[in-house]
């Protein structure tokens, strides 16, 4: 079974009643309810635990790792990124929600400013399929709505996606790459779009089968892990010297 551990900075449900409202027991819980509804072996892991729950031991358990974060991206320790940065050229799994685009995982493995445009102005969101071959797009159709949602708008400054899965527009005319696919060493990695902290997009059966797919795939590292060591001269090199 697929070992995920669900992260989240679990901050603004503790304090922010507007969110605490949606979100009673925290994102990184109803992120994990929709991913065991699915089928995954699902732990938790928050910004305030040791380590900020993400220990060697429990890296070196996890399969894929979803990361929600927003308001305290420069809490996160060096170490503990670098730690979760080898994980990932490792093989491990990572999947980036919404916000997370500006924490410093995602901009570490990018090499850019993941930097876009935005509005909180509770827009209406149509997220279109443009690659139903991809098996993230498994049971979409053509795409789904979302009633309400913060605005996320182009230009997002990441890397051409290697696969772009999904694209969003909105109410006040935006589109948005808001499904892209990576790989970084034997690592997958997904960013997904949707997931601003007052909507309860989180609930909606779309965006649970996304990352419920998005899991799946981000869960199969790419390639054989490089054996790395000292060769020994080859005999061509040997016979030559005579």
């Amino acid at each position: 079974m697929t070992r995920v551990t669900v992260w989240a900075e679990y901050r603004q449900e503790r304090r922010d009643p507007p969110v605490a409202e949606v979100y009673p027991d925290g994102i990184h819980a109803v992120i994990a309810e929709g991913l065991r509804d699915a089928g995954f072996d699902v732990r938790t892991a928050t910004l305030d635990e040791s380590e900020h729950g993400l220990s060697e031991d429990v890296l070196a358990e996890t399969d894929v790792l979803t990361w929600w974060g927003h308001t305290a991206h420069h809490e996160v320790g060096d170490a503990i990124v670098e730690r979760v940065h080898r994980r990932v050229l490792d093989g491990m799994g990572l999947i980036v929600l919404h916000s997370a685009h500006h924490s410093k995982i995602f901009k570490r493995l990018m090499g850019t400013t993941c930097d876009l445009n935005w509005r909180e102005g509770g827009d209406h969101e149509r997220v279109w399929v443009v690659d139903p071959a991809h098996p993230i797009a498994e049971g979409l159709g053509e795409g789904f709505t979302l009633d309400a949602e913060e605005m996320y708008g182009e230009h997002f400054d990441v890397p051409a996606p290697d696969r772009l899965v999904l694209i969003s527009w909105f109410s006040g005319g935006e589109v948005f790459r808001s499904g892209c696919c990576y790989e970084r060493g034997r690592g997958r990695i997904f960013y997904f779009r949707p997931g601003h902290e007052t909507h309860p997009s989180y609930r909606h059966p779309g965006v649970r089968r996304v990352i419920a797919n998005a899991a799946a795939w981000a869960a199969s590292p790419t390639g054989d892990r490089p054996d790395h060591r000292h060769r020994a001269e080859p005999p061509e090199a040997r016979s030559k010297g005579r």
